[in-house]
């Protein structure tokens, strides 16, 4: 059985998924003369055809900040890779750098594309390094502090059981007997 009428049911922006919305409603007056053939038309590969036509005409042309936002995603994304797979950058000043953006342009960039901010992203490395280390050698853990860009242990030793939830000490421990 046919549909009486067209319905949309892939969400705008801001419209709960769950409700329906008649084709007027998204696309104006003008819609429902297509809608209603696409309804009265009795051939489905046709009115699929038609709805298809309707539809890549009303999509909205990318425009400049469609481009800059897919722009904006891509330098993030290699921003993050970056992070992950460059150990000398510890410091967000050193990544702004190497972004050539401003300190505050890259908090922005993170806040936006990432949903955090990249100190919390090169802490999270540093941490993940650290435990992978810990868990396969025995570590200098003063050492690895200072080459994973912490003042002194004490601050590594509280950003890893923080985020670890036991001191490199006992996650090393814990790690290594399997």
């Amino acid at each position: 059985m046919r549909a009486s009428r067209w319905e949309v049911r892939v969400p705008p922006s801001g419209v709960p998924a769950d409700q329906v919305l008649d084709v007027e409603d998204l696309f104006g007056r003008a819609a429902r003369t297509t809608a209603n053939s696409i309804i009265t038309e009795p051939d489905v590969p046709t009115a699929l055809q038609l709805a298809a036509t309707f539809l890549r005409a009303a999509a909205p042309t990318p425009s400049a900040t469609t481009h800059s936002m897919h722009r904006n995603i891509d330098e993030a994304t290699a921003l993050v890779d970056t992070i992950t797979t460059d150990p000398s950058l510890l410091r967000v000043s050193q990544l702004a750098a190497h972004a050539g953006l401003s300190t505050r342009q890259l908090q922005r960039l993170f806040a936006e594309y990432v949903g955090i901010g990249p100190k919390w992203v090169i802490r999270r490395t540093r941490i993940q390094e650290a435990a992978s280390r810990a868990a396969t050698t025995p570590q200098d853990w003063s050492a690895l502090a200072t080459e994973l860009g912490y003042a002194d242990q004490a601050h590594f030793t509280r950003d890893f059981t923080g985020a670890v939830g036991v001191s490199p000490a006992q996650y090393a421990s814990w790690a290594r007997r399997g």
